[in-house]
C-alpha cells in the first residue's frame, strides 16, 4: 500500500508539474513556434521535472516528522514527475494531432533548418546530414507513437532522477544513528 500522504502529494504535485509543462507548451505555441527547437526551452521543461518532484519530496518528508524511507522518497519523486509527463504529453498529442495538425509540418521544416545549421558547424558529411534528415522526415516527430516514445525515454529519465533524489532525500535508519 502506498502512504496517503505519499500518494496525495505525488498526485498533487504531479498535477502541477503536469499544468506547467503545458502552460510552457501553450505560450510557445501562441508566441513564437521556433522556441520549440530552441535549447534553452528543453532545459526550462526538464527544470520543472526536477524542480517540482523535488518540492514534492521535501514537503512529504516535512508531513512524515522525518521518517522518510527510500521506496516512500522513490514514490513521491515518480509519481509526481510521471503524472507531470503524463499530462504533458497528453497536451502536445491533443495539440498537434488534433487541435492544430499543420503545425508539425512547421515545427519539422524549422527542424531540419536547425538540424543543417547546426551540423555544418560540426562539419558533418551532406551524406550522413541527407540520411538523419530523410529519417526525421519519415518518422513524423510529432506523431501520437512518437510522442509516447519520447514520453517513455522521459519517464526512464525520470526513474534514475528519482533513484538519485530517494537516495539524497530518505532519512537515516535508526540503526545507523544509533552509532554516531
Amino acid at each position: 500500500m502506498i502512504n496517503e500522504i505519499v500518494k496525495r502529494n505525488g498526485i498533487t504535485y504531479g498535477a502541477i508539474t503536469g499544468v506547467i509543462l503545458c502552460l510552457i507548451t501553450a505560450s510557445i505555441y501562441a508566441t513564437n513556434l521556433e522556441l520549440f527547437i530552441a535549447w534553452w526551452t528543453t532545459l526550462l521543461s526538464f527544470s520543472v521535472i526536477i524542480i517540482i518532484p523535488i518540492i514534492a519530496l521535501v514537503k512529504t518528508k516535512k508531513e512524515l516528522n522525518g521518517i522518510f524511507p527510500y521506496k516512500e522518497a522513490f514514490t513521491t519523486y515518480f509519481i509526481t514527475a510521471a503524472i507531470g509527463l503524463l499530462i504533458s504529453i497528453a497536451f502536445k498529442i491533443v495539440l498537434f494531432n488534433f487541435i492544430d495538425p499543420s503545425v508539425k509540418d512547421t515545427l519539422l521544416d524549422m527542424t531540419v533548418k536547425y538540424l543543417i545549421s547546426t551540423s555544418e558547424k560540426f562539419g558533418v558529411t551532406k551524406s550522413a546530414l541527407s540520411e538523419t534528415i530523410s529519417k526525421l522526415k519519415a518518422t513524423d516527430p510529432f506523431s501520437v507513437v512518437e510522442q509516447l516514445k519520447g514520453a517513455i525515454f522521459n519517464l526512464f529519465f525520470c526513474i534514475i532522477l528519482g533513484l538519485l533524489m530517494a537516495a539524497f532525500f530518505k532519512s537515516k535508519s535508526s540503526s545507523s544513528q544509533e552509532y554516531k
